[in-house]
């Protein structure tokens, strides 16, 4: 079975990953550089898009066996998923860190 969709998530998370760590920071001025709602929209949407992925990827291992690129693949897609997770509250405001 071809497993287009967790390469798929693997590289859109990564992409909006770096996006969010780039942008969704503070600025010059201590403002940040994207909209407080789009930084929480991108961690919310790469966190659903990433956990999906691993679920599949776990889905897969069960049915299929055991293969070391899938498993890889599963445990990035969840360690990105766990990032969108940890930048989400990083983002929220109030949050201490």
């Amino acid at each position: 079975m071809k497993q287009s969709y967790p390469w798929l998530a693997l590289g859109l998370g990564l992409v909006l990953s770096l996006v969010l760590m780039r942008y969704a920071g503070p600025g010059g001025e201590g403002e940040p550089r994207l909209p407080l709602l789009t930084g929480l929209l991108i961690a919310e949407f790469g966190f659903l898009v990433t956990a999906i992925a691993g679920g599949v990827g776990i889905r897969d291992l069960v049915k299929q066996g055991m293969d070391m690129r899938v498993v890889v693949l599963v445990a990035a897609n969840l360690l990105l998923a766990a990032n969108f997770v940890r930048l989400g509250l990083q983002l929220w405001p109030g949050a201490s860190g």
